[in-house]
């Protein structure tokens, strides 16, 4: 089953996607979060491109796993896209992911200017990595 996960942002929203046989975790960079309209335009697209099953969101806890005003915002947009499209969507815990990211792009020798455009595509792969990793336990 081919998964596409969103690391969801006001500024930009990471997009990753799972191989066919739902083991490994692509980034796929990132899609504008604004205008809306222009942003779910081309996440239709990507999930018809890619024979996308199901979506996965990640979902921003605090550190005590209790939830914050931005687990809010993530709540509001997983209802709006949950009428926009037909796909089953599944909430996942997305702490640290971005942190992950950057930690890992620096590690790999990426400037940081140049981590800017990348990191929200890792940080969603980093997601639906621990996503598959946990299903096929």
């Amino acid at each position: 089953m081919r998964i596409l996960a969103i690391d969801h942002g006001t500024v930009r929203m990471g997009i990753a996607l799972s191989d066919e046989l739902g083991m490994i975790a692509h980034p796929l960079a990132f899609i504008p979060a604004e205008p809306f309209s222009d942003f779910l335009a081309q996440l239709k697209v990507l999930l018809k491109e890619k024979e996308v099953q199901q979506v996965l969101i990640g979902m921003p806890r605090n550190m005590d796993g209790s939830y914050g005003p931005a687990a809010l915002k993530v709540q509001e947009f997983a209802a709006v896209l949950k009428e926009a499209i037909v796909l089953p969507i599944k909430m996942w815990d997305e702490r640290l992911t971005s942190t992950q990211a950057n930690r890992f792009m620096a590690e790999a020798g990426t400037k940081k200017h140049a981590r800017k455009g990348k990191v929200d595509g890792m940080a969603a792969a980093i997601l639906l990595q621990s996503y598959l990793d946990r299903q096929s336990l």
